[in-house]
């Protein structure tokens, strides 16, 4: 996994100005290994649709990872007969490889891709793309796994690929349906983030962007797709499977050990830039909020099991002090590293001390209420006195949460993102024409406005 270079903060959501003339919104890249046959025919018919149905400039991008056959000579001339087309060529295989090239080099504001076999009917395409145009999402995929979704495959494909999915989500904790789907989107600002991340350069490349896209905070939105499966693709089920499990562990153990920088990726709650100008708004809550309700929730398990014990040896007020005076320490120990992010060796026994006020503060409550119990009761059972200690503690975290955040660790502040060291964009050998108007030396395209289709729709079939 990659950890060695700092990415840098993840852009504001806004909408995508409208374009100048002859700027691609969308850079639509099909990345291809030996498709000579069906290069054509997928290109001119996705030019068509584009042309006749996408409202901005687009741009299709033919990515050739080092073909044997005559695939480059057919993408040179569809390059050179449609103004919107380019091909790149790649001396290295790899389907995340070419994508990941492609677009780190790309000026389009969206960026996506598709399989060649254009298995997904193409009327996803907008919808696809909208969200991202309009800043409401940082992503999007196609999902063929949804209700709505009409697909056609066999039921080995159908097994796999539902497998797979159901391992992502117990694994890596992913929340997207469909990772395979060959018809994705992403912002080119979000993608020049997440990319230097992302080490695969095969079939898991997309895989592991969504996984660290969703991670750090990414808004992910799936559409619904209509999908048939191309009983010709050339892809090695069992190979991929093989490869795609290697990366899911190579993955969750980067995420287990910490490895990535996502915490500097992370969004803020209120992700409108207009929300960053209010003054006097807590900065941090919600993701405060979180870390300290999963750290009460471990304290008071580990509470209750500490009281359950101790009270084998010791009358109920005993085993209460006990219990709560070990699992107050774990609590604000995890408190000070999980929840206000608070580093090193300083000021860590003031904050236990403080701590152990606060402690008081949440032994007061629960003893009281015991006394309280017992005094209603003689001779209370154990539910009915773990009831009321759960009642109390719930009262008692509240409590907790305002004092640590108030008094306790009241100067803690999220990390400031750490500088852009992104690398200048590099520059690839393309074929297509040229705008006459631009000055610079190298062979970067800047298309022209998309010319509309002339053709039948059905002649290109």
């Amino acid at each position: 996994m990659r950890t060695d270079s700092s990415p840098g903060s993840l852009p504001a959501r806004e909408h995508l100005p409208a374009a100048g003339a002859g700027t691609p919104v969308l850079d639509v890249v099909i990345p291809v290994y030996n498709e000579e046959k069906d290069l054509g025919p997928c290109v001119r018919r996705l030019h068509e649709h584009l042309a006749r149905t996408f409202p901005y400039a687009f741009r299709i991008t033919v990515a050739d990872n080092a073909s044997t056959d005559g695939t480059p000579r057919v993408a040179a001339g569809l390059a050179a007969d449609l103004a919107a087309v380019r091909s790149v060529r790649l001396e290295q295989k790899g389907r995340g490889r070419a994508l990941g090239t492609v677009w780190s080099a790309s000026e389009a504001p969206v960026l996506a891709y598709m399989d060649v076999d254009l298995s997904t009917d193409l009327n996803a395409l907008l919808p696809l793309v909208a969200p991202l145009i309009s800043g409401h999402s940082d992503l999007a995929i196609g999902s063929r796994l949804t209700r709505s979704s009409r697909v056609v495959r066999g039921a080995k494909r159908e097994f796999i690929s539902r497998t797979y999915n159901l391992i992502l989500r117990g694994s890596l904790q992913a929340r997207f349906s469909d990772a395979q789907c060959g018809f994705k989107a992403i912002r080119r600002d979000v993608a020049q983030v997440l990319l230097p991340l992302v080490e695969d350069t095969g079939w898991f490349f997309d895989t592991e962007m969504l996984v660290l896209a969703e991670r750090a905070g990414c808004r992910i939105h799936e559409v619904p797709v209509d999908w048939v499966d191309d009983p010709d693709s050339t892809v090695h089920i069992v190979r991929t499977a093989t490869d795609d499990l290697k990366g899911v562990w190579r993955v969750g153990r980067a995420l287990a050990t910490g490895s990535l920088p996502l915490d500097r990726l992370a969004r803020p709650f209120g992700d409108d830039p207009r929300d960053r100008d209010l003054s006097g708004v807590p900065q941090g809550l919600a993701r405060q909020l979180v870390g300290f309700c999963v750290v009460g929730a471990l304290s008071t398990l580990f509470y209750l099991l500490l009281y359950s014990g101790f009270r084998h040896f010791a009358g109920s007020q005993l085993a209460n002090a006990l219990a709560l005076l070990v699992s107050a320490v774990a609590n604000t120990a995890a408190n000070r590293r999980l929840t206000f992010g608070v580093r090193g060796r300083g000021g860590a026994v003031r904050h236990q001390a403080q701590g152990l006020v606060v402690f008081g503060i949440g032994l007061a409550l629960t003893s009281g209420s015991l006394a309280a119990l017992s005094a209603a009761t003689a001779d209370p059972d154990h539910s009915t006195e773990l009831a009321v200690l759960i009642a109390a503690n719930l009262a008692a975290t509240v409590l907790r949460f305002l004092l640590f955040r108030a008094w306790v660790f009241p100067d803690a502040e999220p990390p400031a993102p750490a500088p852009d060291h992104r690398l200048p964009e590099p520059r690839l050998p393309v074929s297509g024409p040229v705008d006459p108007y631009r000055t610079r030396s190298d062979a970067t395209v800047r298309l022209q406005p998309v010319r509309p289709a002339d053709t039948d729709p059905r002649d290109v079939r």
